[in-house]
């Protein structure tokens, strides 16, 4: 049984340790929180005793494997290095980094150090991506595609109301391509491979960070659309769009529903179950990971493109972050 600990408390990391115990690979021994009485009121959810307010203290512990750190994006780097130099395997919540270059510096330690290091990124590992990506020959000659995940943020209204929310605020690493563009852009570039051109464009907020925006991503022959939006709620699927058919795909983060239509034949669902809890899977492979002692693998590669990308289109539209000027 792999023993991990984690970094933050709040609704996501409940999602990944109930998706981590149901693997029966993986098993919450310690948490950490700035505030301890609040490690204490996330851990004992789990029975777990061991809680920690000191991040060195824990990932110098000799009672726990792994760690999962879903703290704001601004620090995932930091509290990843440190608990890589320990010789812990990290598992760290999208996006792995605030830039290409301090992802790139986590897979140079990951590797000195002979640990794990995987992005908690539940899109790259759905089943109904798989599904997606099995049925792509079927559509003939891909000509264009739109993936869109457009959510009005729960934070939004604090922000006009004159509040600094971490959602908003370029502090940490925050704002609409970092936060949930990712998706959309990670199953892009799962299916379709690094493009070879990209543009972007966003409407900022006074803050800094991008409140909406999208990215043009141009292959061989045919184009990739990326919506994403944290001020507006988007009700259409996504599409992948053949010259003998389409995919539609409901809900691009999760694959919630996967439709093919050949022109002339009716239309065929292709959904396959999955659990509610769709980190499960993200959950399994890095328990098999560890276990393989597979410290290269090709979510790593994946990481650094659309980190690349993200950093590049984060340029073209202006957004700076302060974690930019670190290394």
């Amino acid at each position: 049984m792999i023993r991990f600990a984690v970094v933050g408390t709040n609704w996501i990391s409940h999602a990944f340790c109930q998706a981590a115990h149901t693997t029966g690979l993986l098993k919450l021994a310690a948490v950490y929180s700035r505030t301890l009485d609040t490690a204490h009121s996330f851990a004992a959810r789990y029975q777990v005793d061991v809680c920690h307010g000191n991040l060195q203290a824990m990932a110098e512990s000799p009672d726990i494997d792994a760690v999962y750190i879903a703290s704001p994006n601004s620090l995932h780097a930091s509290q990843a290095e440190l608990f890589l130099k320990q010789g812990k395997h990290v598992i760290g919540e999208k996006p792995l980094a605030s830039s290409i270059n301090e992802v790139k510096h986590l897979i140079t330690v990951a590797q000195e150090n002979s640990v794990v290091l995987m992005e908690a990124m539940k899109t790259r590992y759905l089943p109904n991506l798989q599904i997606i990506r099995e049925a792509l020959p079927s559509l003939g000659r891909i000509r264009r595609a739109h993936f869109s995940y457009c959510q009005y943020s729960s934070r939004y209204q604090k922000y006009l109301n004159g509040e600094n929310p971490n959602t908003f605020n370029p502090e940490f690493s925050n704002g609409s391509l970092m936060d949930i563009g990712i998706y959309p852009l990670t199953a892009t570039i799962e299916l379709f491979g690094k493009p070879e051109q990209v543009s972007a464009s966003g409407s900022l907020l006074d803050s800094g960070v991008d409140a909406h925006g999208s990215l043009t991503l141009s292959y061989d022959g045919f184009e990739v659309l990326v919506s994403h939006s944290k001020v507006s709620d988007g009700l259409t699927p996504s599409d992948i769009q053949g010259e003998a058919g389409s995919l539609l795909i409901e809900h691009i983060s999760d694959c919630r529903k996967v439709t093919r239509i050949i022109r002339g034949e009716k239309p065929e669902d292709l959904t396959t179950d999955q659990p509610e809890n769709t980190m499960e899977y993200e959950a399994r492979v890095f328990a098999e990971l560890i276990r393989n002692q597979q410290y290269q693998h090709p979510g790593l590669i994946t990481t650094q493109i659309v980190s690349e990308i993200i950093t590049d289109a984060r340029k073209m539209i202006s957004v700076v972050y302060p974690a930019d000027k670190s290394l």
